[in-house]
């Protein structure tokens, strides 16, 4: 069967203590629960058995040309400088960074698959299961399992994986993702591939 790992907005803006978003919560979240260093066991076993691995994170150009204004979420990106492309938060942390060959695209909107060509190359290379994780499990990981799901994608959320500004918003997105995808662990999967 061949696997894909979708990475989803893994920057330092997010993670990192220093990066626009870490009021939030992010990087408390993710240090409590390690969340970096099992995406990172994650992603070394993927590559390890040749798996795809595809790296996707928000970001605008300096002249946030692509920022949804409206958006109560990206709508005042411009005015703190966050996830600018170029820029040190818009970076990928550095343990989960893409290697050379590994495929990385922006997006500039929540869904990794919202105008980019994440379905395309998925069909493309003729992937039969999705694993995915990221920061926020509430917010872009949800949107990308629901996206893949309406693509006919099967998808695992790899929950202990995923970071969000806190536990709640944790817990109370992989409810409803249940029903669209399967919820797994890090030691689970990795039992599996």
């Amino acid at each position: 069967m061949k696997k894909a790992l979708l990475l989803i907005d893994f920057v330092n803006e997010n993670v990192s203590k220093d990066g626009k978003m870490a009021g939030k919560g992010y990087p408390v979240y993710c240090e409590k629960y390690n969340v970096l260093d099992k995406a990172e066991k994650l992603l070394s076993a993927f590559r390890s058995k040749g798996h795809l691995v595809v790296h996707v994170r928000v970001g605008f150009s300096p002249d946030y040309k692509e920022q949804p204004i409206s958006s109560p979420l990206f709508g005042a990106a411009n005015k703190f400088g966050a996830f600018k492309i170029g820029a040190w938060g818009d970076e990928f942390y550095d343990t989960l960074a893409p290697l050379e060959n590994e495929v990385q695209y922006y997006k500039h909107r929540v869904s990794a698959f919202y105008g980019t060509p994440v379905e395309l190359l998925l069909k493309n290379q003729g992937i039969e299961e999705l694993f995915i994780c990221g920061v926020a499990t509430d917010l872009a990981v949800q949107a990308a399992t629901r996206d893949a799901h309406d693509r006919d994608i099967p998808v695992t959320v790899v929950e202990d994986c995923c970071g969000a500004a806190n536990e709640d918003d944790h817990k109370n997105s992989l409810i409803p993702l249940a029903k669209i995808a399967k919820i797994s662990t890090l030691e689970n999967v990795l039992e599996t591939l």
